[in-house]
């Protein structure tokens, strides 16, 4: 958990990808996801976290349904969506916060 602190309270962009195993939504995004974290390298992070395993980030950030991506800088909330997003939408987002 304090791997995930550090990482939202970055001055990089991270990607929170909120997700679940038995979530077929979620397993969809995963490649998309894998895409643009080639695409923005060492410029933004991302991270899973698994809602079973981490119910309290979950409670926490009010995530509702799975996958839900929020996008953090300095501890602020950038963007929050949920649902199978385009890549694009996902690189736009991440590079108006690098």
């Amino acid at each position: 958990m304090s791997e995930f602190k550090e990482a939202i309270n970055s001055e990089s962009p991270t990607l929170v990808d909120f997700t679940a195993t038995w979530c077929g939504p979620c397993q969809t995004l995963a490649p998309i996801l894998k895409e643009v974290a080639g695409q923005v390298k060492d410029q933004a992070r991302i991270l899973k976290v698994d809602i079973d395993r981490n119910p309290d980030a979950a409670r926490f950030y009010q995530v509702q349904s799975v996958p839900t991506l929020i996008l953090f800088k300095k501890g602020q909330v950038k963007w929050r969506q949920s649902g199978v997003v385009p890549g694009s939408m996902i690189l736009d987002e991440i590079r108006k916060n690098i």
